[in-house]
């Protein structure tokens, strides 16, 4: 006999999608509704930390929240999804085998939709970019990042400096990093910190040789914290030798050289890519209405127009309430404000998500999402952070309360206990510098490893009609 209860399928387990189920799962009974969770992962990934898994000062599970674990009731379906159907309610789902291929398509039937696929690294159209560069957004992205590096050090051990070879040394001693903004800002510094910790083990090379250029098109440093902030993060990466080089970007990247839009040309063979997000290329295959490329919501982040569909986190264009002078959202012109994608909305959303969807199935009472946004904190590695907690800008020592903040955010008591051993660790140990070469490099170019490549397989397999 079939389950007869209303199914509620959540699509993407990032902030919204996964703090969405917590609070569904507290407010629903077992038999009020069906859980349904389709992600491409068994995990929840803490991506702030990201950076300090780069550096090694944390071991990448002690970010990742089991979900099975996490959410007992929410049953899970490992795969992507690459179509919906709006009339008939269901999804497609791209499931993997064992070897996380994509075999088969499978129907999910739904009574309630929850769209929270949640945003990518966002790319350009410049030549070389998609072939050379790497981001920092998922697991394999970050130990990737963290084995390549290791990888150019060794080589530029092997050439001996003032040689026939040094231009290839000093390339492989260079890193080019794109984006000043929150994500390319802490990646910077805490690389730059752990790199110059442990270049002085290797025979021939010295801290100092390790070059490191952070560019940004736009004319200020972490601008999500203020100007004030933006100059103390300047000055602490100027201060440990980063070259910091505003109002300019990348025109073309080769495997041995970035060429900037100035038309500098930098031998390196790596570059950073954190130039931003983009909602999941999902949303644009979806037929649904899209603001600047994230899809449109109501205050009560319904989908307008769809019956029994949500959205919100990363994807989601959600009016922000306390930008308008009343309060409340005036749609008779002019361009609303949306909510910024950062995690510390995505997750409230989650639970404003579980509230309205709730309310849909006769508990409780939905109502519009409003949240004051509470500050960023931007740990720049060592001793140093900038912080700007309920608007108070904090900078230095003090600002290690980031690592506070992580903590409680952090949704599993197992992986705050975890993750806490590992700081403690990190703080009295050496650090590590070990190479353990487990990720192709195919895997770790931005579309393989954020699962991209699916949505352009799905576009050129319908253009032929299979």
């Amino acid at each position: 006999m079939g389950d007869s209860r209303p199914r509620v399928v959540v699509v993407g387990g990032g902030f919204a999608g996964f703090h969405a189920l917590r609070h569904l799962e507290r407010r629903l009974r077992p038999e009020a509704a069906e859980l349904v969770l389709v992600s491409p992962t068994d995990y929840f990934l803490y991506t702030p930390l990201l950076p300090e898994v780069a550096t090694g000062a944390l071991e990448p599970r002690h970010i990742a929240v089991s979900l099975r674990q996490a959410l007992p009731r929410t049953r899970h379906l490992l795969g992507h999804v690459t179509a919906m159907d709006i009339p008939g309610r269901t999804v497609t789902v791209d499931v993997a085998d064992d070897a996380m291929q994509v075999t088969a398509d499978r129907t999910v039937p739904w009574h309630r939709l929850v769209l929270t696929p949640g945003s990518v690294t966002r790319q350009f159209d410049i030549p070389g970019l998609a072939e050379h560069a790497h981001g920092v957004k998922t697991l394999t992205e970050a130990l990737y990042l963290r084995d390549h590096l290791l990888t150019q050090l060794d080589r530029a051990d092997a050439l001996p400096p003032d040689s026939a070879e040094d231009a290839e040394r000093k390339a492989r001693l260079t890193v080019v990093a794109v984006g000043a903004g929150y994500t390319g800002t802490e990646v910077v510094a805490q690389l730059r910190w752990w790199t110059h910790s442990i270049a002085a083990r290797w025979a021939r090379i010295r801290p100092g040789d390790v070059r490191w250029l952070l560019i940004d098109i736009a004319d200020t440093v972490l601008p999500e914290l203020g100007k004030q902030l933006g100059d103390v993060a300047m000055g602490v990466l100027r201060h440990r030798g980063v070259e910091v080089r505003l109002g300019v970007t990348v025109s073309s990247v080769t495997d041995r050289e970035v060429t900037l839009t100035d038309g500098t040309t930098v031998p390196a063979r790596t570059l950073i890519w954190g130039a931003g997000v983009s909602a999941n290329p999902l949303v644009a295959t979806l037929g649904l209405p899209l603001a600047k490329g994230r899809l449109v919501v109501d205050e009560q982040l319904r989908v307008p127009g769809v019956e029994y569909v949500w959205a919100a986190g990363d994807a989601a264009a959600v009016p922000d309430l306390t930008k308008f002078p009343d309060g409340h959202g005036d749609r008779t012109g002019g361009e609303q404000p949306v909510t910024p994608p950062t995690a510390q909305h995505a997750q409230r959303q989650g639970a404003a998500l579980a509230r309205n969807v709730a309310a849909s199935l006769g508990v409780g009472q939905a109502r519009p999402y409003r949240h004051r946004d509470l500050g960023l904190v931007a740990d720049l590695g060592g001793r140093d952070a900038v912080a700007r907690p309920l608007n108070v800008s904090m900078s230095g020592l003090v600002a290690t309360v980031t690592r506070g903040y992580h903590l409680t955010a952090l949704p599993a008591t197992s992986n705050r206990l975890r993750v806490a051993a590992d700081w403690l660790l990190d703080a009295a140990l050496p650090p590590q510098a070990v190479q353990l070469s487990e990720i192709r490099p195919g895997d770790a170019l931005i579309a393989a490893a954020e699962g991209t490549e699916i949505y352009r397989r799905e576009a050129g397999r319908r253009s032929l009609g299979t």
